[in-house]
């Protein structure tokens, strides 16, 4: 290694037959000239962790790939940490088919849920089957790899930070979300329409972010010195049926779009810029936005089903076995995530400040300490370093705490090995419209389709 590169880096991928967190990081880690080394993936499907092995291997002999890396499959979670610099964890909790009732059992009873993977009733039951998993790796880090950095991807992205701290405290772990970097993207926008910067992209906006992951907000804004909350105010009045960066119409075909009705309907309520798409923002919110299909449809964004996710999955399945196959060239594409650079800042190639999920060590007054929340952070060698917010507004406050109080409950129930416990947590959801008897019969039905993959970490399932 000199002062200018890292080669030699030593990267575990928790979930490495990934067809879609691992291409990404497979692509930005070929277009980076400075740093090398090694990435072992591990993942419960080993055929697919084999397959990206094939893909990545392939790469380091193409001539437009800078950054040279060596792929291997490790046989099981242990030898894949080993010595590692870094983890990468990107899971998938469960299956999609138990994706399926999170997401449907639900709307049996008028309960709808535009993602189900970070609240609601179920964001609950998938952060069961989450939470166990993730004692298992916080326990391998511990044993295998204490002093490395844990880069997380998974959702529900808080409580999965938040395990890991609970069961190794001297972890050094953070949470990694893009749903900020839209909100950037959108202020770029605004900073072009209001104030004539045509050159203004996202990396020209800065921003004061609090609060949890998926239900984040910000408080200050600004371009090259312009505050940017007069310009956003004038901005929304402009559009009153929503702004759509991709393209009008484009939230009717595409999953994943939205036209920011929400986001600019909580401006005018609460005075902050939400900092996160409309498909999570709504569901950390009472059914103001959730209440039936034809709501959703009239703030223009989608509720995903999750039968798309399963046809999905079959053909980026096709697609790694192509390009496994050499049938198909993989296509450098950056990604626009920030995990490659959260890596070179900590092995020492420079710094830089981005949002980012740590345990509340003070640098969001008002929310509980330890709890897990998202804000800006300082990077540089071998450091994160939270940068002091400020408190939210009462209003804004409330709501956060409590579904920081239910992260809690949910943990404590996972932690106890009694899946029953989260029951309190289920029942006070804000999308929870149906009376507690109701919810609790809900409880157990969603309980049971995803049994397989809880009997064995909870009791008396």
């Amino acid at each position: 290694m000199d002062g200018d590169r890292r080669d030699g880096v030593k990267i575990a991928y928790v979930g490495g037959g990934s067809r879609g967190w691992a291409w990404k990081l497979m692509s930005d880690l070929a277009a980076e000239p400075r740093l090398s080394g090694t990435v072992r993936l591990y993942d419960i499907e080993r055929p697919a962790a084999e397959a990206n092995a094939l893909i990545g291997n392939r790469l380091a002999s193409r001539p437009d790939v800078v950054g040279k890396w060596r792929y291997e499959v490790s046989q099981d979670l242990g030898s894949a940490l080993d010595g590692a610099d870094f983890v990468v964890a990107s899971i998938l909790p469960g299956s999609f088919e138990e994706m399926a009732s999170d997401v449907h059992a639900p709307e049996e009873h008028g309960i709808f849920q535009s993602v189900g993977d970070t609240t609601g009733p179920g964001g609950v039951l998938r952060a069961l089957r989450t939470i166990p998993q993730y004692v298992e790796i916080a326990e391998a880090v511990r044993d295998h790899c204490p002093d490395a950095w844990v880069i997380n991807y998974t959702n529900p992205m808080a409580l999965c930070v938040r395990t890991l701290y609970e069961v190794f405290p001297g972890i050094k772990a953070l949470g990694c979300c893009h749903e900020v970097f839209g909100t950037r993207k959108l202020l770029a926008a605004v900073a072009r329409e209001e104030l004539g910067a045509n050159d203004a992209e996202m990396a020209d906006i800065e921003v004061n972010v609090l609060g949890i992951n998926h239900f984040t907000w910000l408080d200050k804004a600004s371009y090259r010195g312009h505050d940017l909350f007069p310009a956003y105010r004038s901005f929304i009045g402009k559009h009153p049926q929503g702004f759509e960066a991709k393209g009008e119409g484009t939230w009717k075909t595409d999953w994943f779009s939205s036209c920011d009705l929400v986001k600019f309907d909580l401006f005018k309520r609460f005075g902050l810029i939400a900092a996160a798409g409309d498909r999570h923002l709504a569901e950390f919110m009472p059914p103001w936005y959730l209440r039936d299909r034809e709501t959703v449809a009239s703030w223009k964004f989608s509720l995903t089903p999750v039968s798309w996710r399963i046809e999905n999955a079959k053909s980026l399945r096709a697609k790694s076995a192509s390009l496994a196959a050499g049938k198909e060239p993989f296509v450098l594409d950056p990604s626009g995530e920030e995990g490659v650079a959260i890596m070179k800042a900590l092995l020492g190639l420079g710094s830089f400040v981005t949002n980012v999920n740590l345990p509340n060590r003070g640098q969001l007054g008002g929310l509980p300490s330890g709890s897990v929340v998202e804000s800006n952070a300082f990077f540089s060698r071998d450091a994160v370093r939270p940068l002091v917010a400020g408190r939210l507004p009462p209003a804004i406050e409330g709501m956060v705490a409590k579904h920081i109080g239910s992260h809690e409950t949910v943990l404590a129930a996972a932690m106890s090995g009694d899946a029953r416990a989260a029951l309190p947590a289920f029942i006070a959801d804000p999308l929870m419209k149906i009376p507690p008897r109701d919810a609790e019969a809900l409880f157990a039905k969603m309980i049971a389709a995803t049994k397989s993959s809880l009997a064995k970490y909870y009791k008396g399932i």
